[in-house]
Protein backbone atom coordinates (compact mmCIF):
# COMPACT_ATOMS: atom_id res chain seq x y z
CA UNK A 1 0.00 0.00 0.00
CA UNK A 2 2.67 2.55 0.97
CA UNK A 3 4.54 1.58 -1.85
CA UNK A 4 1.35 1.89 -3.94
CA UNK A 5 0.95 5.06 -3.19
CA UNK A 6 4.45 6.61 -3.23
CA UNK A 7 4.58 5.37 -6.70
CA UNK A 8 1.58 7.33 -7.43
CA UNK A 9 3.27 10.44 -6.11
CA UNK A 10 5.84 10.14 -8.19
CA UNK A 11 3.91 9.81 -11.17
CA UNK A 12 2.05 12.43 -10.24
CA UNK A 13 4.94 14.75 -9.67
CA UNK A 14 6.72 13.82 -12.79
CA UNK A 15 3.62 14.87 -14.86
CA UNK A 16 3.08 18.18 -13.21
CA UNK A 17 7.25 18.79 -13.71
CA UNK A 18 6.39 17.90 -17.54
CA UNK A 19 3.32 20.06 -18.13
CA UNK A 20 5.72 22.73 -16.20
CA UNK A 21 7.68 22.87 -19.24
CA UNK A 22 4.97 23.57 -21.35
CA UNK A 23 6.48 27.16 -22.24
CA UNK A 24 9.50 25.46 -24.17
CA UNK A 25 6.56 23.86 -26.87
CA UNK A 26 3.99 26.97 -26.93
CA UNK A 27 6.25 30.11 -26.94
CA UNK A 28 8.21 29.71 -29.90
CA UNK A 29 5.20 28.30 -32.18
CA UNK A 30 3.66 31.60 -32.19
CA UNK A 31 -0.04 30.15 -32.95
CA UNK A 32 -2.72 31.52 -30.67
CA UNK A 33 -3.95 29.74 -27.27
CA UNK A 34 -6.95 28.14 -28.69
CA UNK A 35 -5.13 26.88 -31.43
CA UNK A 36 -2.33 25.39 -29.22
CA UNK A 37 -4.85 23.52 -26.76
CA UNK A 38 -6.92 21.98 -29.53
CA UNK A 39 -3.72 20.62 -31.56
CA UNK A 40 -2.40 19.41 -28.36
CA UNK A 41 -5.98 17.88 -27.66
CA UNK A 42 -5.89 16.10 -31.21
CA UNK A 43 -2.42 14.27 -30.30
CA UNK A 44 -3.46 13.45 -27.36
CA UNK A 45 -6.43 11.23 -28.80
CA UNK A 46 -4.13 9.26 -31.14
CA UNK A 47 -3.75 6.59 -29.28
CA UNK A 48 -7.53 5.87 -29.26
CA UNK A 49 -7.70 2.88 -31.30
CA UNK A 50 -5.16 0.90 -29.65
CA UNK A 51 -5.76 1.64 -26.08
CA UNK A 52 -9.51 1.51 -25.75
CA UNK A 53 -11.50 -1.66 -25.07
CA UNK A 54 -15.31 -2.23 -24.71
CA UNK A 55 -15.43 -3.34 -21.45
CA UNK A 56 -14.70 -0.37 -19.37
CA UNK A 57 -17.67 0.81 -21.35
CA UNK A 58 -19.57 -1.37 -18.77
CA UNK A 59 -19.28 1.09 -15.82
CA UNK A 60 -21.41 4.15 -16.61
CA UNK A 61 -20.24 6.08 -13.70
CA UNK A 62 -16.55 5.70 -15.19
CA UNK A 63 -18.50 6.52 -18.74
CA UNK A 64 -20.07 9.79 -16.96
CA UNK A 65 -17.11 10.61 -15.60
CA UNK A 66 -15.03 10.54 -18.72
CA UNK A 67 -17.23 12.98 -20.49
CA UNK A 68 -17.22 15.14 -17.11
CA UNK A 69 -13.59 14.78 -17.38
CA UNK A 70 -13.37 16.01 -20.95
CA UNK A 71 -15.75 19.70 -20.43
CA UNK A 72 -13.94 19.84 -17.50
CA UNK A 73 -10.66 19.92 -19.15
CA UNK A 74 -11.58 22.06 -22.11
CA UNK A 75 -13.25 24.54 -19.65
CA UNK A 76 -9.88 25.27 -17.41
CA UNK A 77 -8.32 25.27 -20.45
CA UNK A 78 -10.86 27.53 -22.01
CA UNK A 79 -11.09 29.86 -18.64
CA UNK A 80 -7.32 29.98 -17.95
CA UNK A 81 -6.17 31.21 -21.25
CA UNK A 82 -8.56 33.88 -21.53
CA UNK A 83 -7.03 35.03 -18.26
CA UNK A 84 -3.90 35.27 -19.03
CA UNK A 85 -5.09 36.81 -22.57
CA UNK A 86 -6.36 39.31 -20.27
CA UNK A 87 -3.57 39.99 -17.50
CA UNK A 88 -2.09 41.03 -15.40
CA UNK A 89 -0.33 37.25 -15.62
CA UNK A 90 0.43 36.77 -11.65
CA UNK A 91 -3.28 37.43 -11.56
CA UNK A 92 -4.36 34.46 -13.46
CA UNK A 93 -1.95 32.45 -12.34
CA UNK A 94 -2.59 32.50 -8.47
CA UNK A 95 -6.61 32.48 -8.96
CA UNK A 96 -6.13 29.76 -10.71
CA UNK A 97 -4.09 28.00 -8.42
CA UNK A 98 -7.18 27.79 -6.03
CA UNK A 99 -7.92 24.83 -7.64
CA UNK A 100 -5.71 22.39 -5.15
CA UNK A 101 -7.27 24.18 -2.29
CA UNK A 102 -10.61 23.52 -3.76
CA UNK A 103 -9.99 19.71 -4.23
CA UNK A 104 -8.41 19.85 -0.85
CA UNK A 105 -11.87 20.88 0.81
CA UNK A 106 -14.28 19.21 -1.39
CA UNK A 107 -12.66 15.55 -1.64
CA UNK A 108 -14.01 14.33 1.84
CA UNK A 109 -17.55 15.33 0.44
CA UNK A 110 -17.34 14.45 -3.13
CA UNK A 111 -14.78 11.09 -3.09
CA UNK A 112 -15.35 10.35 0.55
CA UNK A 113 -11.12 10.33 1.20
CA UNK A 114 -10.55 11.11 4.81
CA UNK A 115 -9.79 14.49 5.88
CA UNK A 116 -6.17 15.51 5.77
CA UNK A 117 -4.64 17.31 8.64
CA UNK A 118 -1.67 18.33 6.61
CA UNK A 119 -3.38 19.43 3.05
CA UNK A 120 -5.38 22.33 3.43
CA UNK A 121 -2.25 24.21 5.12
CA UNK A 122 0.28 22.98 2.70
CA UNK A 123 -2.35 24.17 -0.16
CA UNK A 124 -2.09 27.44 1.31
CA UNK A 125 1.83 27.69 1.80
CA UNK A 126 1.93 26.08 -1.83
CA UNK A 127 -0.60 29.07 -3.13
CA UNK A 128 1.96 31.80 -0.84
CA UNK A 129 4.83 29.90 -2.52
CA UNK A 130 3.40 30.75 -6.05
CA UNK A 131 2.77 33.77 -5.43
CA UNK A 132 6.37 34.81 -4.53
CA UNK A 133 7.11 33.19 -7.63
CA UNK A 134 4.99 35.05 -10.13
CA UNK A 135 4.18 38.24 -7.99
CA UNK A 136 5.50 41.60 -9.85
CA UNK A 137 5.48 44.79 -7.40
CA UNK A 138 3.20 47.58 -9.51
CA UNK A 139 0.80 45.28 -10.76
CA UNK A 140 -2.82 45.77 -10.78
CA UNK A 141 -5.24 43.38 -9.05
CA UNK A 142 -7.78 42.49 -12.18
CA UNK A 143 -10.99 41.53 -10.74
CA UNK A 144 -12.04 40.03 -14.35
CA UNK A 145 -8.71 38.22 -14.78
CA UNK A 146 -9.60 36.56 -10.98
CA UNK A 147 -12.69 36.00 -11.77
CA UNK A 148 -11.55 33.90 -15.08
CA UNK A 149 -8.78 32.50 -13.22
CA UNK A 150 -11.17 31.34 -10.67
CA UNK A 151 -13.87 29.78 -12.98
CA UNK A 152 -10.78 27.65 -14.47
CA UNK A 153 -9.91 26.81 -10.74
CA UNK A 154 -13.54 25.03 -10.46
CA UNK A 155 -12.96 23.33 -13.94
CA UNK A 156 -9.97 21.82 -13.14
CA UNK A 157 -11.27 21.10 -9.45
CA UNK A 158 -13.64 18.71 -11.94
CA UNK A 159 -10.91 17.62 -13.28
CA UNK A 160 -9.11 16.31 -11.07
CA UNK A 161 -12.37 14.48 -9.75
CA UNK A 162 -13.76 12.86 -13.14
CA UNK A 163 -9.91 11.19 -13.39
CA UNK A 164 -10.10 9.59 -10.09
CA UNK A 165 -13.35 7.80 -11.02
CA UNK A 166 -12.52 7.72 -14.36
CA UNK A 167 -9.50 5.59 -13.93
CA UNK A 168 -11.22 2.91 -11.59
CA UNK A 169 -12.62 1.89 -14.68
CA UNK A 170 -9.99 2.75 -18.13
CA UNK A 171 -6.93 2.37 -18.36
CA UNK A 172 -4.75 5.71 -18.20
CA UNK A 173 -4.14 6.05 -21.64
CA UNK A 174 -7.53 5.48 -22.39
CA UNK A 175 -8.64 7.79 -20.71
CA UNK A 176 -6.09 10.48 -22.07
CA UNK A 177 -7.38 9.83 -25.12
CA UNK A 178 -10.97 9.74 -25.32
CA UNK A 179 -11.18 12.66 -22.87
CA UNK A 180 -8.90 14.83 -25.28
CA UNK A 181 -11.40 13.69 -28.22
CA UNK A 182 -14.49 14.80 -25.97
CA UNK A 183 -12.15 18.29 -24.83
CA UNK A 184 -11.56 19.40 -28.38
CA UNK A 185 -14.74 18.81 -29.36
CA UNK A 186 -15.92 21.00 -27.25
CA UNK A 187 -13.38 24.03 -27.86
CA UNK A 188 -14.49 23.11 -31.74
CA UNK A 189 -18.25 23.79 -30.86
CA UNK A 190 -17.36 26.84 -28.70
CA UNK A 191 -14.47 28.12 -30.65
CA UNK A 192 -15.86 26.97 -34.55
CA UNK A 193 -13.27 27.25 -37.04
CA UNK A 194 -10.95 29.71 -35.27
CA UNK A 195 -9.41 26.62 -33.19
CA UNK A 196 -8.32 24.89 -36.56
CA UNK A 197 -4.03 25.95 -36.66
CA UNK A 198 -2.93 26.27 -40.50
CA UNK A 199 0.00 23.91 -41.24
CA UNK A 200 3.43 25.19 -40.68
CA UNK A 201 6.47 25.15 -38.41
CA UNK A 202 4.23 26.39 -35.28
CA UNK A 203 2.06 23.71 -35.84
CA UNK A 204 4.30 20.84 -36.31
CA UNK A 205 6.27 22.18 -33.06
CA UNK A 206 3.24 21.74 -31.14
CA UNK A 207 2.14 18.54 -32.67
CA UNK A 208 5.66 17.01 -31.77
CA UNK A 209 5.91 18.58 -27.96
CA UNK A 210 2.50 17.47 -27.27
CA UNK A 211 3.42 13.72 -27.61
CA UNK A 212 5.69 14.54 -23.94
CA UNK A 213 4.26 17.41 -22.64
CA UNK A 214 0.42 16.44 -23.40
CA UNK A 215 0.31 12.86 -24.09
CA UNK A 216 3.19 11.27 -21.92
CA UNK A 217 2.35 13.76 -18.92
CA UNK A 218 -1.35 13.28 -18.77
CA UNK A 219 -0.87 9.46 -19.46
CA UNK A 220 1.73 9.68 -16.10
CA UNK A 221 -1.14 11.72 -14.35
CA UNK A 222 -4.34 9.14 -14.80
CA UNK A 223 -2.16 6.46 -13.92
CA UNK A 224 -0.75 8.23 -10.88
CA UNK A 225 -4.15 9.91 -9.29
CA UNK A 226 -5.87 6.55 -8.93
CA UNK A 227 -3.46 5.58 -6.36
CA UNK A 228 -3.35 8.27 -4.22
CA UNK A 229 -5.88 10.94 -2.77
CA UNK A 230 -6.93 13.42 -4.17
CA UNK A 231 -5.09 16.14 -2.00
CA UNK A 232 -2.56 14.26 -2.03
CA UNK A 233 -2.96 14.73 -6.39
CA UNK A 234 -4.17 18.66 -5.76
CA UNK A 235 -0.94 19.31 -3.51
CA UNK A 236 1.74 17.87 -6.15
CA UNK A 237 -0.01 20.17 -8.83
CA UNK A 238 1.41 23.40 -7.32
CA UNK A 239 5.27 21.29 -8.90
CA UNK A 240 3.59 22.47 -12.49
CA UNK A 241 3.90 26.30 -11.98
CA UNK A 242 7.27 26.01 -9.60
CA UNK A 243 8.78 24.15 -12.85
CA UNK A 244 7.52 26.64 -15.38
CA UNK A 245 9.08 29.79 -13.26
CA UNK A 246 12.47 27.42 -13.12
CA UNK A 247 11.92 26.91 -16.92
CA UNK A 248 11.37 30.57 -17.21
CA UNK A 249 14.25 31.48 -15.59
CA UNK A 250 16.74 29.35 -17.27
CA UNK A 251 15.78 29.58 -21.08
CA UNK A 252 14.03 33.04 -21.41
CA UNK A 253 15.63 34.89 -18.66
CA UNK A 254 12.64 35.54 -16.43
CA UNK A 255 14.01 36.75 -12.88
CA UNK A 256 13.00 34.38 -9.84
CA UNK A 257 14.57 36.82 -6.97
CA UNK A 258 15.26 36.12 -3.66
CA UNK A 259 11.01 35.73 -2.72
CA UNK A 260 10.80 33.71 -5.85
CA UNK A 261 13.64 31.30 -4.32
CA UNK A 262 11.56 31.45 -0.95
CA UNK A 263 8.13 30.75 -3.11
CA UNK A 264 10.13 27.39 -4.83
CA UNK A 265 11.10 26.12 -0.74
CA UNK A 266 7.42 26.69 0.20
CA UNK A 267 5.80 24.31 -3.07
CA UNK A 268 8.88 21.80 -2.78
CA UNK A 269 8.39 21.45 1.24
CA UNK A 270 4.82 21.47 1.26
CA UNK A 271 4.41 19.15 -1.58
CA UNK A 272 6.61 16.53 0.09
CA UNK A 273 4.84 17.16 3.62
CA UNK A 274 1.50 16.04 2.06
CA UNK A 275 2.82 13.27 -0.31
CA UNK A 276 4.47 11.35 2.78
CA UNK A 277 1.73 12.22 5.38
CA UNK A 278 0.70 8.95 7.14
Amino acid sequence: MKTDRAMGAGLTALAAIIWGAWSLVLRPSGLPAVQQAFLALLVMATPLPFVVRRQPFADRGAVVALLLLGVADAGSIGFYFAAIDRGPVAVAVLSHYLAPILVTLAAPLVLGERRSRRALPAALLSLLGIGLLVWRPGEQVSLVTAGLGAASAVFYAGFVFASHRAGQAFPAFAVVALHALVSAGVLLLVFGAEAIPAPGPGALRVAVGSLVCGLLATGLFFRGVTMIPAAVTGALTYLEPLTAAVVGYLAFGEAIGLGGAVGVVLVLVSGVAVATEP
